[in-house]
């Protein structure tokens, strides 16, 4: 498999809620000054490269994020949204443990919101759209942090819990790829 290419995960730049640690999935806020700094540095990494295909979350951040690292959007994905946090929408974990010690996104449930595993779904359905495109050439995909690691973690053959592993900062770019036919994690949070 030494021709498959590389998906290139980006995640998007600081938004006020991402500095707070605030859960944030369907609230639409754009960038702070310091995560449109961070995402035109992505463009300074990305200057060589060129992509197949750039998939992006339809909220304002992703977008801005791609714009600001120079890259054309040639498709919005809304399985490529955020994990839905329900009711636990605009809070900190430290504010949700107090309420419920010991909760986790990745063991226990959000009132109103998505589980692990189906947000498990959704990262299967963006690979197998993925997949399908990497022969054409390095596919480009602008997201959100949680939803990035389960798509990670699925694309490692792991459980979407095991996203709870790969901790991703705001405006950092990963790559995955192949060793031989194995999926591998090829390059993280840099």
């Amino acid at each position: 498999m030494s021709d498959m290419r590389e998906i290139v995960l980006l995640r998007h730049g600081q938004t006020d809620w991402s500095a707070a640690g605030r859960h944030t999935s369907f609230t639409d806020l754009g960038l702070t000054a310091e995560g449109e700094r961070q995402s035109a540095h992505l463009g300074d990494v990305l200057a060589s490269r060129a992509f197949a295909a750039v998939l992006s979350s339809p909220l304002r951040r992703a977008q801005q994020t791609a714009v600001l690292a120079g890259l054309t959007v040639t498709a919005t994905d809304d399985d490529l949204l955020e994990w839905n946090y329900g009711a636990y929408e605009g809070r900190t974990t430290a504010e949700i443990r107090k309420e419920r010690p010991g909760w986790s996104v990745w063991t226990d449930d959000s009132p109103g919101g998505e589980s692990a595993a189906q947000v498990g779904i959704r990262a299967d359905r963006v690979l197998d759209r993925v997949r399908a495109m990497l022969p054409s050439g390095d596919v480009a995909l602008v997201g959100h942090a949680h939803q990035l690691r389960v798509l990670t973690a699925r694309w490692l053959g792991l459980a979407p819990s095991a996203g709870a592993l790969f901790r991703l900062e705001t405006a950092t770019l990963s790559v995955l790829g192949y060793e031989r036919e194995n999926a591998v994690l090829l390059r993280w949070n840099g």
